[in-house]
C-alpha cells in the first residue's frame, strides 16, 4: 500500500509538471518545451539550405538527435504520468506528440525523411496553455460548430461553383481555342478556377474581344462568390451566441481532460477531485 502510494505521488508531481502550467515549474517545463520546438524547427530548415548542410552538417544532424531523444523521454514521460495512457495516446496532441518524434528515426530507413519534422511546428499549439489563452478554446469549438452545421450548403455550394467553372471553361474553349492557350476544356475549367477565385496565374489569358468580356464578368462574379462561405458560417456562428468562458491550464491526471473552468474543484469529465 505505501508503495502504490508513493508511485501515485510521483506520478501526480510528474503530471503537475509535464501537463500543467499553473506552477513556476509546470509553465518552465512548457517553454523549455517550447524552445526546443522552435529550435529542432529552425535547424530543419537551415538544413534545407545547401550551402549551410555542407558546412555545418554534423551539427545540425547531433542537434537534431539530442532534441529528438529529449522529445522520446518526454512523451514516454507523458504516458507514464497518466493513469489512462491511452486516453492521451489517442488523443489531438498525443498523436501529435508521437509524430514530432518520428522523422529522425524514419530517416535511418527513409532518406530525407527528417524534415518531416517540421510537423512540430504543430507542438506550437501548447502555447495556448503558457499563455492562459485556453479561454479562446471555446471560440475556436464554436467555429468548429458552425462549420460542420453548414457543410451541407458550403457543399451545395461549391457544387454549384464547380458546375459554373464547367460550363465557362467549356465557353472558352469554344471561343478562344488552341491560340490563346484553351487547349482542352479541362484547361479551360483549370483558367475559370483560376480567375474566378481571383487568383490570376496569367498563363493563359483570353484574346478575343468577346473572351475578355466573359474573363471580367467572371472576375466580377469571383468576389461575390468568395464571400458566400464566410456569410453562410457566420450565420451559424452567431446561433451558437458563445459565452466568454475564463478557463484555467489544469488536467485531469485521470482522464487527461483539459480546459477546466476557473475554480473548479473536480474534473468535468470523470468528477475526480482536480
Amino acid at each position: 500500500m505505501e508503495n502504490d502510494s508513493k508511485k501515485n505521488n510521483w506520478q501526480e508531481k510528474l503530471h503537475e509538471i509535464i501537463y500543467e502550467a499553473d506552477t513556476k515549474v509546470g509553465k518552465l517545463f512548457d517553454v523549455v518545451l517550447l524552445w526546443l520546438i522552435i529550435a529542432s524547427i529552425a535547424l530543419v530548415m537551415m538544413e534545407s539550405v545547401r550551402d549551410y548542410d555542407q558546412k555545418y552538417h554534423d551539427f545540425f544532424n547531433i542537434s537534431e538527435w539530442i532534441i529528438t531523444i529529449l522529445f522520446t523521454i518526454e512523451y514516454i514521460l507523458r504516458i507514464v504520468s497518466v493513469k489512462k495512457p491511452k486516453e492521451y495516446i489517442f488523443s489531438f496532441y498525443g498523436i501529435i506528440d508521437l509524430l514530432s518524434t518520428a522523422p529522425k528515426y524514419l530517416s535511418l530507413i527513409i532518406g530525407g525523411g527528417h524534415y518531416l519534422a517540421a510537423i512540430r511546428a504543430l507542438r506550437l499549439l501548447r502555447v495556448f496553455r503558457i499563455l492562459k489563452l485556453a479561454r479562446y478554446v471555446g471560440a475556436t469549438d464554436n467555429l468548429s460548430k458552425a462549420l460542420k452545421a453548414s457543410r451541407f450548403r458550403i457543399l451545395v455550394f461549391i457544387s454549384a461553383v464547380l458546375v459554373i467553372c464547367i460550363i465557362i471553361g467549356t465557353l472558352m474553349y469554344l471561343i478562344e481555342g488552341d491560340q490563346s492557350g484553351f487547349t482542352s476544356i479541362p484547361r479551360g475549367v483549370y483558367w475559370a478556377i483560376v480567375t474566378l477565385t481571383t487568383v490570376g496565374y496569367g498563363d493563359i489569358a483570353p484574346q478575343s474581344a468577346f473572351g475578355q468580356f466573359l474573363a471580367s464578368m467572371v472576375m466580377i462574379l469571383g468576389y461575390g462568390i468568395i464571400a458566400i462561405p464566410t456569410g453562410i458560417v457566420t450565420a451559424e456562428f452567431t446561433k451558437l451566441n458563445p459565452k466568454n468562458v475564463s478557463l484555467n491550464t489544469q488536467s485531469c491526471s485521470h482522464c487527461s481532460a483539459e480546459n477546466h473552468k476557473d475554480g473548479a474543484e473536480f474534473c468535468y469529465n470523470c468528477g475526480l477531485k482536480l
